[in-house]
């Protein structure tokens, strides 16, 4: 699945990540946990290569995604939804969703099949379809990133501070929408970044603690008392 290995990344001159090492469980849900400016959104994007990394390695199933430029790491069957959500306004919901599987160039029937899947897991998206991308609250938007990152996460299903400013009844919908990504799509692997790991307690198969940029593994035992 995922490896990544010794990564090193700086911005502006400040260091950022330090040396970072961990692996993901094929199948799994791995929660990131970490304070804000931990360095939790900058290792996601040197995943997906937004931002260069310094050093390092991280291998997809092997294959080393730090070689590949920013556009190919989507086709490798990675999705992400950042904490920003980043729709595009004058976009309906729909197109949002299905603006990955255009950019790949994906067969029109190929993208009707996994934009059935998206709205078999998230109905309300189908509801809303037809609705601007700036005509959707906050927690809207937060379902609508999730079902366009899906459109392209074959593989591995990158999530950025998903509750991050959500309502705590929204939250909880949030937390049952994963809870159903799991029982639907068992081979994907997700890995998700919180500040606080209550509301994924019942989804965390595995938990990393990431202070000043270093990551560290969180003992089962420490979770489940957690």
């Amino acid at each position: 699945m995922l490896t990544v290995s010794s990564l090193n990344v700086s911005l502006a001159g400040a260091k950022i990540l330090r040396d970072v090492a961990f692996s993901l469980t094929p199948g799994a849900t791995t929660v990131l946990i970490g304070r804000n400016g931990a360095g939790k959104t900058t290792l996601l994007r040197a995943v997906m290569g937004l931002v260069p990394a310094e050093s390092g390695s991280v291998l997809l199933d092997g294959k080393e995604m730090l070689a590949l430029p920013a556009f190919a790491r989507a086709p490798a069957g990675i999705g992400y939804a950042p904490e920003d959500r980043r729709l595009i306004p004058d976009f309906t919901v729909e197109e949002n969703i299905v603006l990955p599987g255009q950019a790949l160039k994906l067969p029109q029937a190929e993208i009707r099949r996994r934009l059935e899947k998206v709205y078999a897991l998230l109905p309300e998206l189908h509801v809303m379809r037809a609705r601007p991308g700036n005509g959707v609250s906050g927690g809207q938007g937060k379902m609508v990133a999730l079902g366009r990152a899906l459109m392209v996460a074959e593989k591995l299903l990158m999530l950025d501070e998903p509750f991050q400013g959500l309502a705590p009844a929204l939250a909880l919908d949030y937390a049952r929408t994963l809870s159903r990504l799991r029982e639907t799509m068992r081979d994907l692997t997700l890995l998700i970044t919180e500040s606080s790991p209550n509301l994924l307690k019942s989804v965390a198969d595995e938990t990393l603690l990431i202070e000043r940029g270093a990551v560290t593994l969180q003992p089962r035992e420490t979770q489940s008392a957690a």
